[in-house]
């Protein structure tokens, strides 16, 4: 290996001076940053002698320049969380995620609602895009366009996690399979908050972190479940205690949790103050094969 010397602005010459040049390599051989596990870009020498450049590791996969890998971002948030209630954190209060409603693949329909319920066409021509997996549990997502208070898809949705609107909405915008809700836009947000999601085929899911926070002067306990792909039960995968006056719950994972393709994640609390908004957010490394 050339090397430069920067106090006479030369490279020494082979077989004289000697320097330490410590390096970090992978597995395969591969130079790599401290705190990056990929390989480093090894600039051209040119006059000035080779550079060694990297940047974050999740930049690069943000930036789509690492094949095979991914990430999702979750977060949810509970409007108002009843006293000693336990609840999926989402858009509706004291409500359990209705995962049975995606016994089958199935289309998904749009209501808009005042807060009350009562049929309101204030969002009538806004544009709804939803996120999921399909029958095959490949990534999915279908635009609506609200036609007064209604819109119907066509695209078989095997899970739905997140949707959002084209414009600020002035309505409750309701998402169903038949006649169960399994999404909603709160009035002003544009966009769902479900701290649920379920693993693409063909991917590995890596938990990296999860926070959770919940209003001041109330208390709550969290329970992260997972489904296991081919198994009848939610199971605790990371349980937590959260309190409004301490400050947020947040949680690095030392070692990321593999949790495998298409399992289901469902975040619940039960608060022990009465309507207490609830909010979490994890973050996953998705990786194909």
């Amino acid at each position: 290996m050339a090397q430069w010397n920067s106090n006479s602005n030369s490279y020494l010459a082979s077989g004289t001076t000697l320097f330490e040049v410590p390096m970090i390599a992978n597995k395969n051989g591969q130079v790599v940053a401290a705190d990056n596990p990929f390989p480093v870009t090894i600039g051209s020498g040119g006059t000035s002698g080779g550079t060694i450049t990297s940047k974050p590791w999740g930049l690069d996969i943000a930036q789509g320049n690492i094949a095979g890998h991914t990430f999702i971002h979750k977060f949810g948030a509970t409007p108002a969380m009843s006293q000693n209630t336990t609840g999926s954190i989402w858009d509706k209060s004291d409500t359990p995620y209705p995962w049975s409603a995606f016994s089958t693949a199935n289309t998904v329909s749009i209501a808009t609602t005042a807060a009350n319920g009562s049929t309101v066409t204030t969002d009538d021509g806004v544009n709804v895009t939803i996120s999921g997996l399909d029958e095959n549990y490949e990534s999915v997502t279908e635009t609506l366009t609200i036609s007064g208070s209604t819109a119907t898809g066509s695209q078989l949705f095997k899970r739905v996690f997140r949707a959002f609107a084209d414009e600020d909405n002035t309505s409750q915008i309701r998402m169903s399979v038949n006649t169960t809700e399994i999404a909603r836009i709160n009035i002003g947000k544009a966009q769902t908050l479900m701290a649920v999601y379920t693993i693409p085929a063909g991917y590995t899911g890596y938990l990296m972190q999860g926070v959770c926070s919940v209003q001041y002067g109330a208390d709550a306990t969290g329970d992260m479940y997972v489904r296991y792909f081919g198994q009848n039960s939610f199971r605790v995968g990371h349980s937590f205690e959260v309190s409004g006056a301490g400050g947020p719950y947040r949680y690095p994972f030392q070692f990321p949790v593999a949790i495998p393709e298409k399992s289901d994640i469902d975040v619940r609390a039960t608060v022990r103050s009465n309507n207490a908004r609830i909010t979490a957010a994890f973050d996953m490394l998705l990786i194909a094969g």
